[in-house]
């Protein structure tokens, strides 16, 4: 049985300006698929996965997201389908850490208060961050911040999340805690699409590794073969540096 594609980008370009920031791109991501976007700085990965949720406008071509057309009609549905977790937490400092994550669901799901909360402790509980729900965002480390984030995206049930550069304003000592979480929903079969430089959780995560570079998809391939034997010489040098360290 092959399995359902949820998102298609059929030769997407994006342009600011005269810069163009994207370059024909074409790829099919499958349900429960775990894909990591790898490339130096500048190389669209970003603008890629902030086109999925209508973050980002493309310019020309066509995006499919859970069978659905990207476009103004469909952006709404899309949204509620899509979460995204960011490289800055975009906390309110003045709600509780329970506060940011039953807002949404109160808003856009209109949950009463009580279904709220109960839904943000689950998924506080999910994170291992139950015990802080009555403390504010400033009071966590960058690493307990960055679970509170997953966890509000989580209250909103989305079928698939991103991730954009999610460990990269963190502390070298509070990554691992992010990319325990990380691992953990991959496992229990979330789609995911993931922007990041940590090679380690690639290897460990990713059923495809998507190279970048200046706005082209330059190689994608499972992880052995990418890390092990990666056939384009841009790869070849970007994973030479990056490994290096």
């Amino acid at each position: 049985m092959t399995k359902e594609t949820v998102i298609s980008f059929q030769d997407i370009n994006k342009w600011y300006g005269d810069f163009q920031a994207l370059k024909n791109i074409n790829l099919n991501i499958q349900r429960g698929e775990k894909l990591v976007i790898c490339g130096p700085s500048g190389s669209g990965k970003s603008t890629l996965i902030r086109c999925i949720n209508g973050l980002e406008q493309f310019n020309d071509g066509q995006l499919e997201v859970a069978g659905q057309p990207l476009n103004a009609q469909h952006l709404k549905r899309i949204r509620g389908q899509v979460g995204m977790v960011f490289q800055h937490f975009n906390l309110f400092p003045h709600m509780t850490v329970l506060e940011n994550l039953a807002l949404a669901p109160r808003r856009t799901r209109k949950l009463s208060k009580q279904e709220a909360d109960k839904l943000a402790m689950k998924y506080l509980e999910r994170v291992h961050i139950a015990h802080q729900a009555d403390k504010y965002p400033s009071q966590l480390s960058g690493g307990q911040q960055q679970r509170v984030a997953i966890a509000r995206s989580l209250c909103m049930k989305p079928n698939i999340l991103l991730f954009d550069e999610p460990t990269s304003a963190l502390d070298p000592e509070m990554i691992r805690e992010v990319l325990d979480v990380m691992t953990e929903l991959a496992d229990e079969g979330m789609t995911m699409i993931c922007v990041t430089h940590e090679m380690g959780f690639a290897k460990k995560v990713a059923d495809r590794v998507v190279f970048m570079d200046e706005g082209e998809i330059v190689e994608i391939a499972p992880p052995s073969q990418l890390f092990d034997s990666p056939k384009h010489p841009r790869t070849q040098m970007f994973l030479e540096q990056i490994l290096s360290y």
